[in-house]
């Protein structure tokens, strides 16, 4: 069923589309025979992957499909130690993979949780409560202050109804809620007055629908198909890893390849050539690499934690780094969510809230009418602030604490003896306090309805007429208020000596004495602007994206400076006619979208994409959540954040904070530059390797290294030096860096070239320890190519943690990590050279203190060159 043209048409013809009358209602066999054609009021679940299809599939890597025929190969030889090694490398690998996969998938359970679990409805002429998933198409709802609509459809009847849509529209208040039909075309979701959507909770009054749509037909169940569809696309990070590997992978077979050739042609036995090969696989591949990469992005997220950052998806710490956009959702990300009096109007002055002042007879009655006339409350519970009520309400008693008016101290000097409700017809609400033998009758309501109930005004020097002239000037002063998106309310009084018989809007709303407004409006988080600041100086766009109206936008984001000169805003309703291809060319001029709708949000992502941005998205509610999962990475808001926002996001920010996306983008800097520091080193190293194996082949050597010092090699010895390298400290003008090209290769700005000389250099060293061993015998040689293969490597780490500074500018000590991870890696490789067992599965021989000193010499040559390399690159 279609729902988009239901809320233009009148309640006759809802009757007769579904075929009910409004006042009996379905009857029970019919209810039930409509829910076996539309299927129960539930959003359906995608299919799950089992333990399993999530193991498996990690096993599609193309590192490790090479990795798993080299055990195989291994273990047909003989090398038992060999397989089960690189097997363990490849389970672990997979398990990581598992663990991050299974937290991923839970958006549809939030989802599902949002519908109200009973509804109470009419059928066959009773009222009844039903399971909200019994609710059918054509049911007669009726809900009340409290409930959470249970399904989409028409209101035919209302009483003040107030719904809370924030989570779905981005609408900051309470919405007014009537029958009245909406004119136009393209009329956005937050501006359907006559409509109720399922999730969105009464908070005031009362009403019945006619149900149009139910489960995946409702707007939620909209975004919950979204949700479904919308593919999860690669970080920069994985698609370089992904790239990296196959690179490697082909690089290994058409080396192999090479050398089987040279190898027949030096009559070779295949027994030889089959451990060449695994060699070469295993020197190639660095095994350790996923793995690390995995633990050094978990440090970051550590670190993120203790800046209010939780990270759910290990990837997103890396893909803030290259963030270049940032979609924002305003209502409680960018602003505080909390509707707050920021001015106050008495004849001819108008002042900010803290300049007021209450020793000023109309500033005070201002403020104690908006007090009075209100069924809000502000109370502080264990230290807390708790606001109960309509948030406009809550602003008034809020701006009347502020200077020293509190609620129950007024009430106990004025008791209320009856009122008037708010009604949306009216637009005004009344309160009636006796004051010892008199009564005060306060009012409060829209600016242009209260006014015309005036004929009088409080001055300073006391009451008087309400003339034309200052009706404009009251008039201007709301325009004022308006143009500033204040939301304004007026506020007027009256005394009676008596109370007339019938309390009615006719008899007590009218000859009233205009005393002034309150303007008010949702204000920015404090320290947003800095933060917008800072996001701007560190080349990354912020953009709002709203469901609020553009002139409340635009002032937010003029003020947060979001909204800066030569930029624009546009509303949904334009945007809905706007083509994907019309939005791809305009979407740099925008930087604030207002009255959007989730698929909005979800085309201004992808247009950004489209333009090689990658786009961070923040937001909290639901109607954020398609737009969450389809952005690179997806920041909810933890404490104002719906479950649904949650699970669709990369992180949480559980300070509701914008200021922590800046930390979190710094953090992703500093982890890229540190993840390409381990890469560097780990792929210098196995080029050493390979170049080691590939000079020793071609040069008709013995084979320098065996599988097994390889493996621990790139496991062990590599692994702590590269995890130490994670956490090396951030250069200081990391934030003043524009966002890094994610189209950029990994080795960009030379740093492949770089990589591959290192590495050539650790396998020449290599190749002259094995030859001066060899002297002695073959196993010396190995032992010695296994000790400055090592040795060498450990040097190098110094070498990587600065592409053009010298490690002595860098300093040896100031990644105290790094010394620690050296020392271990040393000891590690001393054992297996001292102790025999160990010595005797890695087939080394014993080293004298000559030979040492010979391999230490040889060792620290990487320093000694890569040092003279810098110097001379510096000079030139």
């Amino acid at each position: 069923m279609e729902s988009k043209s239901y809320f233009q048409k009148n309640i006759e013809e809802l009757q007769k589309e579904f075929d009910v009358d409004i006042h009996a209602g379905l009857s029970v066999e019919e209810a039930e025979k409509r829910k076996n054609i539309y299927g129960e009021n539930a959003l359906k679940q995608t299919e799950k992957k089992s333990f399993l299809q999530m193991f498996f599939s990690q096993l599609k890597d193309f590192m490790i499909i090479i990795l798993i025929i080299a055990s195989f190969i291994s273990l047909i030889v003989g090398e038992v130690a060999d397989t089960v090694i690189i097997l363990l490398v490849v389970i672990l690998n997979a398990v990581l993979g598992v663990i991050q996969e299974n937290k991923a998938e839970k958006s549809l359970e939030a989802l599902k949780n949002l519908s109200s679990p009973a509804a109470k409805v009419v059928r066959g002429g009773r009222k009844m409560e039903v399971k909200s998933k019994d609710i059918v198409p054509g049911d007669i709802v009726i809900i009340e202050a409290g409930d959470i609509a249970p399904a989409d459809g028409v209101l035919f009847q209302s009483a003040n109804l107030m719904m809370e849509e924030a989570a779905l529209t981005g609408e900051s208040v309470p919405v007014e809620k009537n029958t009245a039909i909406p004119q136009g075309e393209d009329i956005p979701l937050g501006d359907r007055k006559n409509y109720i959507y399922t999730s969105s909770l009464a908070v005031y009054g009362r009403g019945q629908f006619i149900v149009t749509a139910t489960g995946m037909n409702t707007e939620v169940g909209k975004i919950a198909e979204m949700l479904q569809k919308e593919e999860k696309i690669k970080t920069p990070l994985q698609e370089k890893l992904d790239e990296l590997g196959k690179t490697l992978g082909i690089a290994v077979l058409v080396i192999c390849a090479l050398l089987f050739g040279i190898g027949y042609f030096q009559n070779r036995s295949l027994f030889e050539m089959f451990m060449t090969s695994i060699s070469l696989a295993v020197a190639a591949i660095p095994e350790g690499l996923p793995a690390i990469v995995t633990i050094v992005l978990s440090i970051g997220v550590q670190r993120m934690i203790k800046r209010n950052a939780i990270i759910r998806k290990l990837p997103a710490v890396e893909t803030l780094g290259t963030a270049s956009v940032i979609c924002s959702d305003k209502t409680g990300t960018l602003t505080q969510n909390k509707m707050t009096v920021t001015k106050i109007y008495t004849y001819d002055k108008l002042v900010d809230i803290d300049q007021a002042d209450k020793d000023q007879p109309k500033e005070e009655l201002a403020l104690k009418i908006g007090l009075l006339c209100n069924d809000a409350s502000l109370d502080e519970e264990d230290g807390e602030k708790k606001a109960v009520g309509d948030p406009t309400e809550v602003a008034l008693v809020a701006a009347a604490h502020l200077h020293g008016l509190f609620k129950k101290e007024e009430e106990s000097k004025s008791e209320r003896v009856n009122e008037i409700p708010f009604d949306s017809d009216r637009k005004l609400m009344t309160t009636i306090h006796r004051y010892g033998k008199d009564f005060w009758v306060y009012t409060k309501g829209a600016p242009d309805v209260l006014l015309e109930r005036c004929d009088k005004i409080l001055l300073d020097d006391g009451i008087a007429t309400l003339d034309e002239e200052m009706k404009s000037n009251i008039k201007k002063a709301n325009e004022e208020m308006s143009s500033q998106a204040l939301r304004v309310i007026a506020l007027a009084y009256q005394e009676m000596s008596s109370l007339p018989e019938r309390i009615v809007s006719e008899e007590i709303e009218d000859h009233l004495i205009f005393v002034g407004m309150a303007g008010m409006i949702d204000p920015p988080r404090e320290e947003v602007k800095e933060s917008v600041r800072i996001s701007k100086e560190a080349g990354v766009r912020p953009v709002m994206i709203t469901g609020d109206h553009k002139l409340t936008a635009m002032t937010i984001a003029k003020e947060l400076g979001i909204l800066d000169e030569g930029q624009e805003a546009i509303e949904g309703r334009v945007l809905e006619k706007m083509s994907d291809e019309d939005l791809f060319r305009n979407v740099e001029r925008y930087s604030v979208y207002a009255r959007v709708s989730p698929e909005h949000k979800v085309r201004i992502v992808k247009a950004w994409q489209q333009k090689g941005r990658i786009v961070a998205m923040t937001g909290d509610g639901v109607n954020d959540a398609p737009a969450l999962k389809r952005a690179n990475i997806g920041c909810a808001m933890g404490i104002t954040g719906t479950d649904v926002s949650k699970e669709a996001a990369d992180m949480v920010l559980t300070d509701d904070n914008f200021a922590t996306i800046v930390s979190a983008i710094e953090e992703g800097r500093s982890i890229f530059d540190n993840i390409k520091k381990s890469i560097h080193f780990l792929l210098s190293c196995n080029i050493g390797e390979v170049v080691a194996l590939t000079v020793c082949i071609v040069l008709n050597y013995p084979i320098p290294l065996l599988p097994i010092h390889i493996l621990w090699v790139n496991l062990v010895t590599d692994s702590f030096p590269a995890l130490a390298l994670g956490v090396d400290p951030a250069e200081k003008d990391i934030m003043k860096r524009k966002p890094r090209d994610p189209k950029e290769s990994i080795f960009g700005g030379g740093l492949g070239l770089v990589i591959a000389l290192e590495g050539a250099a650790i396998g020449i060293l290599t190749v002259i320890a094995f030859q001066i061993g060899r002297l002695e015998s073959l196993e010396l040689g190995r032992s010695m190519a296994f000790v400055v293969l090592s040795l060498s490597q450990l040097f190098h780490t110094f070498n990587v943690r600065a592409m053009d500074k010298s490690i002595f500018q860098v300093g040896f000590t100031s990644n105290k990590q790094l010394l620690g991870a050296l020392f271990v890696s040393f000891l590690l490789m001393i054992g297996i050279l001292v102790i025999p067992p160990l010595r005797t599965v890695f087939k080394l021989a014993t080293i004298d203190p000559v030979h040492w000193g010979i391999l230490l010499g040889i060792s620290l040559m990487i320093l000694v060159v890569v040092e003279l390399a810098k110097g001379i690159k510096r000079l030139i």
